[in-house]
């Protein structure tokens, strides 16, 4: 049995994949395979930096929620 198999895709489609191909005889499967790994790249760092975020605001809270600067607004 073959390792290969047949994907549809509309024609649009396909004009972006062929715009998108780092050489000329990149072949799909290729192409796919390479934009998968971006995908799942980008997705992690997604994740990473909303971790930071989280992080940041519970941190800038505590920084700016404190008694000692509320003092000193109304000395």
């Amino acid at each position: 049995m073959s390792d290969i198999t047949t994907i549809q895709v509309k024609k649009p489609v396909l004009e972006e994949l062929k715009k998108v191909k780092q050489y000329p005889r990149q072949t799909y499967s290729e192409l796919i395979l390479e934009l998968a790994h971006v995908y799942k790249a980008c997705k992690l760092k997604n994740q990473y930096d909303e971790f930071l975020h989280k992080i940041q605001q519970e941190k800038m809270k505590e920084l700016w929620d404190n008694k000692e600067d509320e003092a000193w607004e109304n000395a």
